[in-house]
């Protein structure tokens, strides 16, 4: 009993928690922040999406990392945070901006030509609207689809197997809890790619500005 009741406080105290860096990414749409953390936070940013993409391209199954699209939610609003922080002190310091990495990534893309900036700029419009954005989105929108549509052929297919004795009912019961949340994902994911969607077209009218 005693171990529950730990249980519960440490998953309230971890919900807490992420409410409150909710408000705070929420916040900084609003508040401005030094230059010095910006560069902590887009540090913090590039290691999160690292670390996720490793995750996920170690995960068999779509189910193993069903917090996936609320876990894209938050780190979309979140970079969108880090770029309109960034924009606020860029138009407001102008050439005296010292962010470290923005300064250190511009440098390193571009080369000190202008010219260069502008064709990768161009380029990486291309790449990141038409190719990705718009390749990942139909992908979400066709597997919810054929998820869906497969969802009452797999559930006779369990129906069929328990009255054949090939499982049991506890083993059905476990099989139809994953397919529920195998649908749940790729619906989450569908709403979820969408909302980065319009992300990417908000971060390349700030990147034009910035």
């Amino acid at each position: 009993m005693a171990d529950q009741l730990k249980r519960r406080t440490w998953w309230q105290r971890t919900d807490i928690l992420l409410a409150i860096g909710i408000v705070a990414i929420v916040l900084m749409l609003i508040v401005p922040i030094p230059a010095m953390l910006l560069d902590f936070l887009i540090a913090v940013s590039f290691s999160l999406g690292l670390i996720t993409l490793i995750t996920v391209m170690y995960m068999g199954k779509a189910i193993e990392i069903s917090v996936f699209p609320s876990l894209l939610l938050v780190s979309t609003v979140y970079r969108l945070s880090l770029n309109v922080s960034s924009t606020r002190l860029i138009l407001l310091q102008g050439p005296a901006f010292n962010g470290k990495i923005i300064r250190a990534f511009g440098e390193f893309v571009v080369g000190g030509n202008y010219v260069v900036g502008i064709i990768i700029f161009l380029i990486l419009i291309a790449v990141q609207f038409i190719v990705i954005t718009k390749g990942a989105t139909r992908v979400s929108e066709v597997a919810a689809r054929f998820t869906l549509d497969a969802m009452p052929g797999k559930q006779m297919a369990i129906d069929a197997d328990v009255s054949e004795g090939l499982i049991t009912e506890e083993e059905a019961i476990k099989k139809r809890i994953d397919i529920q949340r195998e649908a749940d994902f790729y619906g989450a994911m569908d709403g979820a790619s969408k909302f980065v969607q319009g992300d990417v077209k908000v971060g390349l009218l700030i990147t034009v500005i910035n």
